[in-house]
């Protein structure tokens, strides 16, 4: 299974690593290198340093067609943004967004996008604790709807494809920036923190990408 995992924040170095470890082809992607310290050393996967909000980076990352694609950074909006990506364009087969503003992960959920609130995980796990009968929201939503925007992204392709503009590297219009409300959102919610990110000296953003094979300790990221 080939697995695509944006932010190497707690969540997502644990994850993976477990799926690296149960044999996974796993690509791990965060905007700062440092946040990659939390991968084992006997990680195997790919490190990648990039924006998990646009699709070059992803293209480039490799997370097209991937069989799990999980927006696990500390922004909703980030993670929000990123599975929308994932599902109208780069044909994920599985996408889930970690979005821990409950009403936010309900909406998203019902708009076609599977969701994971830890609040509600994490208010139903004080629940079990004390053996109270409160109740809250699922931790794990399954979509039930249909995300808007998929058919658009269909439509684009079939243009390239007799010839017109677009194609896979273009990204889809009207997606607002990485800290703006996603389109659809529901009025309100949580702020978008985001992964903070360091400047390294002899970075470049338009620099070629090369692979890597399994890291040495630390793990050696790559640009996308």
């Amino acid at each position: 299974m080939k697995a695509v995992i944006v932010g190497c924040g707690r969540v997502g170095s644990v994850l993976a690593d477990a799926l690296d470890r149960a044999g996974h082809d796993v690509v791990v992607i965060d905007m700062s290198t440092s946040a990659f310290d939390r991968l084992p050393g006997s990680f195997g996967g790919e490190a990648v340093r990039g924006d998990g909000t646009d699709e070059d980076t992803l293209r480039r990352a490799g997370a097209e067609s991937a069989d799990l694609f999980m927006a696990m950074t500390e922004g909703d909006n980030r993670n929000v943004m990123a599975a929308q990506l994932a599902v109208e364009a780069l044909d994920a087969r599985r996408v889930i967004a970690k979005i821990n503003d409950p009403l936010r992960a309900a909406a998203y959920a019902d708009l076609g996008i599977n969701t994971l609130c830890r609040t509600n995980l994490m208010a139903s796990a004080v629940n079990d604790f004390l053996g109270l009968d409160l109740a809250f929201g699922p931790g794990l939503s399954e979509a039930t709807g249909f995300h808007p925007g998929g058919e658009h992204h269909a439509d684009a392709s079939e243009a390239a494809d007799a010839g017109g503009q677009g194609g896979p590297g273009a990204s889809a219009s009207g997606r607002p920036g990485p800290d703006g409300p996603p389109a659809g959102a529901p009025a309100g919610g949580a702020s978008n923190t985001g992964t903070a990110s360091r400047s390294e000296s002899g970075s470049d953003a338009g620099s070629s990408f090369a692979s890597i094979g399994a890291p040495a300790t630390p793990v050696a990221a790559r640009e996308a």
